[in-house]
């Protein structure tokens, strides 16, 4: 076997198994080798579903020996996030209040990708009920930052990240209601891609807010994301040959640029100079509308949150981090006239920020405007906590307001990201431009 599979990305591990370099059985083990012997194992995964993996290898095996391989990635181990159900396997959306609950059945994009030869190593801790960019859980376990431990992987999508990021996956699927599959990209040097909300089926996922809720890849390419995402809605992977920046246009929103600290600032006029050299036409402005529709962000997020978890929550609150615990209840101060309002004036907003960005391949920000905060402070200075949280998904947050396809990408400066917003529904061409990009910034 490659002595280097466990630095492989998703595709480019799937071709070398194409290849007969690498064996679905070996590679595997070679996986559940390195989780049991890592030091940091037990802040990564929830659940190491060994004996399901090894039964997926020795299929996976046999279809290559055969010649019968399912796709690009049939026999590619990859960790699942723990708000995907998974059938005799706790799945406790990071929290106390469901712990126990075990599931009968696979999430479906859990089972096609099953279907697709798809191998599951386990399920990986996340921020509790998915409601916290940061991905500090005191309850359960926060994982570890690839670049210094002792800061936040950024969440919710923790865990995914960091199985990636230490070489425990060779992908993993994460969830990303207001930034939780771009945040921890961003702080582990991933490529995370944010899905249109209702491209994939939530069947089977633990919601927070279901309205907003999506399910998306975190991995090592732009490649191997849309690999992914063709298999987690059974279609055809986007065309990324020949995708090029040239004649390409972007729009900078400066509202959310101009003040971020200094090295996501320096990651990101990197990146721009970088695809500026690659024949992209940059222009920096702001979308009218988006402030109004991020002041609205408590109203609907927080009463959907609660209204789905509340007899639950008050069933035991005790059991909850205290701050996240505050973030649900803030839900309850909203009335449901002022929901509906809420949402129909979304939609006017989503509209007009379409009209306004038209002309553009991709609206660019930084992925997150700060660095991965500290744990032990985060734990300790309230002030700290309030000022982090809220930065942290300030940004990411616009996509997931305006209903849009996201993608972030390593700037090359450890911990920082460049995000383009493209259309709803419009995966298979952000991600074109997201391999341009990749390119540039190689």
């Amino acid at each position: 076997m490659r002595d280097d599979w466990q630095s492989l990305g998703a595709a480019e591990l799937g071709r070398a198994i194409g290849a007969g370099e690498v064996d679905p059985v070996e590679v595997t083990e070679g996986y559940l080798a390195a989780i049991k012997g890592h030091e940091f194992r037990d802040r990564i995964y929830s659940a190491v579903t060994a004996d399901r993996a090894r039964v997926e290898a020795e299929a996976a095996s046999k279809r290559a020996e055969q010649g019968a391989r399912l796709g690009l990635l049939d026999g590619v181990p990859i960790s699942w996030k723990d708000l995907f159900d998974s059938a005799g396997v706790a799945t406790e959306s990071g929290t106390k209040l469901l712990e126990g609950r075990v599931p009968d059945a696979d999430a479906e994009v859990l089972a096609r990708a099953t279907r697709a030869g798809l191998i599951c190593l386990g399920k990986t801790h996340m921020s509790e009920f998915a409601f916290s960019g940061l991905g500090l859980n005191p309850c359960t376990q926060t994982p570890p930052n690839i670049h210094n431990p002792k800061l936040v992987p950024g969440g919710s999508s923790s865990g995914a990240a960091a199985s990636i990021a230490w070489g425990l996956a060779a992908a993993g699927i994460g969830s990303d209601t207001g930034g939780s599959v771009r945040i921890p990209a961003a702080f582990n040097d991933l490529v995370g891609l944010k899905t249109t909300s209702g491209r994939l089926s939530l069947k089977g996922v633990v919601p927070l807010c279901e309205r907003f809720d999506t399910v998306g890849p975190l991995a090592r390419t732009v490649e191997d994301c849309a690999e992914l995402l063709a298999v987690l809605e059974d279609g055809k992977a986007a065309d990324l040959r020949g995708a090029t920046l040239q004649g390409a246009r972007f729009l900078v929103l400066t509202t959310y640029t101009d003040d971020a600290r200094e090295e996501p600032a320096a990651g990101f006029a990197h990146a721009l100079d970088r695809l500026a050299q690659a024949g992209a036409q940059i222009t920096r402005g702001t979308v009218e509308g988006i402030e109004e529709a991020m002041d609205m962000s408590p109203i609907l997020f927080t009463s959907e949150a609660y209204g789905i978890w509340k007899d639950v929550i008050e069933a035991a609150p005790e059991k909850m981090f205290g701050r996240i615990l505050d973030r649900f209840r803030q839900g309850a101060q909203f009335s449901a006239p002022d929901y509906i309002a809420a949402w129909r004036r979304l939609e006017v907003l989503r509209a007009s920020w379409q009209a306004q960005v038209a002309e553009y391949d991709a609206v660019l920000l930084p992925t997150a405007p700060i660095l991965p905060p500290e744990i032990d402070r985060l734990m300790t200075d309230d002030d700290y906590y309030v000022t982090e949280n809220l930065l942290t998904l300030r940004n990411t947050r616009v996509g997931n307001l305006m209903g849009l396809a996201g993608l972030s990408l390593p700037t090359g400066i450890p911990g920082t990201g460049i995000m383009a917003l493209g259309r709803p529904m419009g995966e298979d061409h952000l991600l074109r431009v997201g391999a341009a990009m990749e390119a540039a910034l190689a």
